[in-house]
C-alpha cells in the first residue's frame, strides 16, 4: 500500500477541502480517500489498520501518530540500520526526527549515516542527535518537547539502556511516561531492544516479542507496534 501522505497530513487536506469547498468533513474525507484510489475513507482507513510492512521501504507508511514501536534484533543484524534508514526516510519527507544513542559515538553515527546517505548533512536541522550520559524518559520530553510534531519520530538506542544506572527512573515508568507523551505530541517513539540469547537456542526463523531481553519488569504490551530483523529481512 502506498499513500501519497501519512494519514493524518490526508486529513488536513479533506479540512481544507472542507472549508474551501464549503462541505461536511465526511465529504471531504471522501473525496480525499478517492483521490488515493479508494471509494470511501472508511475504505482507506480499513486498508490502513490491517497493513504490515513486507519490507524496510514500507515500514514508515506503518507508523501512525501516538504509536510506541519496538525493534528488536540480535547483535550485528541490522535492528540500529535499519531504523537510522526510517528517520532519513522520514525526514525527506519533512518530518522532525530525534535520535537518542546511549550507544554511539558521535564519529561513529556521523560515518554510518554517511553511509546508508551520501546527500546526508550532519548539520540538518530536521535530525536532532544527542549521545548524552543523561538519556531517560524525563531527558527525552525535555530536550523535544519545544520542537517536536504531529508525526515526529523519536528512537532510543536501545531499551536495555534507558535505566542502566540506578539515579534513573524503573523502566516501567520511563515507557509509561514516554507512551503518554505520544499520545499527547502525537509523535512516534521507536526503541531499539536486544533479544535474549536464549533464542539462537530455539532453532526459529525469526523471533517474537517473547524473545525481548528484559534485565528489569516491562511491560511489552506497552508497545502497540514491534518489527524483528532476522537475516536482512523484517517481520512483524
Amino acid at each position: 500500500m502506498k499513500l501519497t501522505a501519512p494519514v493524518y497530513i490526508l486529513k488536513s487536506k479533506a479540512k481544507e477541502l472542507k472549508r474551501s469547498q464549503a462541505i461536511t468533513m465526511i465529504e471531504a474525507l471522501n473525496q480525499v480517500a478517492k483521490a488515493e484510489g479508494f471509494n470511501s475513507w472508511s475504505l482507506l482507513q480499513s486498508k490502513v489498520k490491517t497493513f504490515t510492512p513486507q519490507t524496510k521501504e514500507e515500514l514508515l507508511e506503518y507508523l501512525h501518530p501516538g504509536d510506541l514501536l519496538l525493534i528488536g534484533a540480535r547483535p550485528g543484524l541490522g535492528k540500529t540500520t535499519l531504523t537510522l534508514q526510517l528517520l532519513l526516510h522520514a525526514i525527506k519527507e519533512k518530518r522532525p526526527c530525534f535520535f537518542f544513542s546511549l550507544e554511539y559515538a558521535e564519529k561513529t553515527l556521523f560515518t554510518k549515516l554517511a553511509e546508508l546517505d551520501q546527500k546526508f548533512e550532519p548539520n540538518n536541522s530536521l535530525l536532532k542527535l544527542d549521545l548524552s550520559d543523561k538519556i531517560s524518559s524525563d531527558y527525552i520530553i525535555d530536550q523535544t518537547k519545544s520542537t517536536v510534531t504531529e508525526g515526529s519520530l523519536i528512537a532510543v538506542d536501545y531499551l536495555q539502556l534507558l535505566d542502566q544506572n540506578r539515579n534513573k527512573p524503573p523502566l516501567q515508568r520511563q515507557i509509561e511516561d514516554l507512551k503518554s507523551y505520544a499520545k499527547e505530541k502525537k509523535c512516534i517513539l521507536i526503541f531499539i531492544s536486544q533479544i535474549d540469547r536464549a533464542f539462537d537456542q530455539k532453532e526459529l526463523t525469526k523471533p517474537s516479542i517473547e524473545d525481548i531481553k528484559l534485565p528489569n519488569p516491562l511491560d511489552l504490551s506497552l508497545f502497540n507496534k514491534s518489527i524483528f530483523v532476522e537475516n536482512g529481512q523484517i517481520s512483524t
